[in-house]
């Protein structure tokens, strides 16, 4: 894929080369807590998205909601059930595999929160990003900027699009 200079890398470009590509990030609602902490481990991710028993997107957990409603408040995560200490879809905020970076970044930011899930047109999640991704392809973004400037400095290349 040949990228114009400035051009933006979107959601989507950022989900292929994340350590959720290929992973299953989902986990039922009713599953304890201790089995997302194992998923967690597992797969050494942060967050997972939870589905309903019709496979449907209901919200996320994160370690954060263990940390902060389970291991504070003197629980267990063994009587513990998902959707007991999750981020609910309604109070969700989610992405399109067509935002860009910068919106998903901005979104995170605005919100203080580490991952997005990707939504399509559907209603269905089919991905989920984390604010480490986003900082990857940004970082490449500016790699391939300042390459393709360095070869033009040297003649090299012939021209570019901005």
């Amino acid at each position: 894929m040949v990228t114009k200079l400035g051009e933006a890398r979107d959601a989507s470009h950022a989900w292929k080369k994340s350590c959720y590509s290929g992973i299953d990030y989902t986990i039922g609602d009713e599953s304890t807590v201790i089995e997302a902490v194992e998923k967690f481990a597992a797969y050494n991710v942060g967050c997972l998205v939870t589905k309903d028993e019709d496979g449907k997107l209901s919200g996320v957990i994160s370690e954060r909601d263990y940390i902060m409603k389970v291991a504070l408040l003197g629980e267990t995560g063994e009587t513990t059930k998902v959707k007991q200490i999750s981020t609910k879809v309604a109070n969700l905020i989610i992405a399109s595999p067509n935002d860009t970076v910068d919106a998903c970044m901005t979104k995170m930011l605005s919100r203080d929160i580490r991952h997005l899930p990707l939504v399509d047109d559907y209603g269905e999640v089919v991905g989920i990003i984390s604010i480490k991704d986003l900082i990857k392809s940004c970082l490449e973004e500016k790699e391939h900027t300042i390459n393709s400037l360095a070869s033009f400095a040297v003649g090299e290349g012939g021209h570019f699009v901005m």
